[in-house]
């Protein structure tokens, strides 16, 4: 039985820290499903589709990744995708005890085990929205991003 996970998040824009996260569970899954979705809360700096283009691009090569939209619960796209995992990075004790709660819900409400990757200390300061703050006021990101990754061949949203 082939073993397939989501990694969602809002993804603006990818990181340094979800590619490594991306990676690491490449070691364990079959397939990994990068979805995107939209967080009300947050400014997009990129549309979802362009972010989806983005993800893409840095994974081109990677016949287990596919990158999706979505706008439902995590855990009904799991259902839709048969998933059995759910991923998600941790970069301090705020974003564990926040995952917890979340994963257990998931649990209680689906059925779906969620598995809690710890950052890399070298990605643990990265967040996505400090990273579009500096691209708000024309500061050099690249080395927040993976390699060889331009975001100004992309439109902001």
């Amino acid at each position: 039985m082939s073993k397939r996970g989501i990694f969602a998040g809002s993804f603006d824009p990818f990181t340094r820290g979800h590619q490594d996260v991306v990676l690491r569970a490449l070691g364990f899954l079959d397939e990994l499903i990068i979805a995107i979705g939209s967080n009300p809360k947050k400014q997009d700096c990129f549309s979802p589709e362009v972010r989806k283009e983005i993800i893409e691009s840095v994974f081109s090569g990677e016949p287990r990744i596919r990158i999706v939209i979505y706008n439902t619960l995590t855990v009904d796209l799991a259902k839709q995708e048969n998933a059995t995992l759910l991923i998600r990075g941790v970069r301090s004790i705020s974003d564990f005890e926040y995952e917890r709660q979340i994963a257990d819900l998931n649990r209680r409400i689906a059925g779906i085990e969620t598995i809690l990757l710890f950052s890399d200390p070298a990605y643990a300061s990265l967040s996505s929205s400090a990273i579009r703050e500096l691209i708000q006021y024309n500061y050099p990101v690249e080395d927040f991003l993976p390699e060889g990754l331009d975001l100004t061949q992309w439109t902001k949203k």
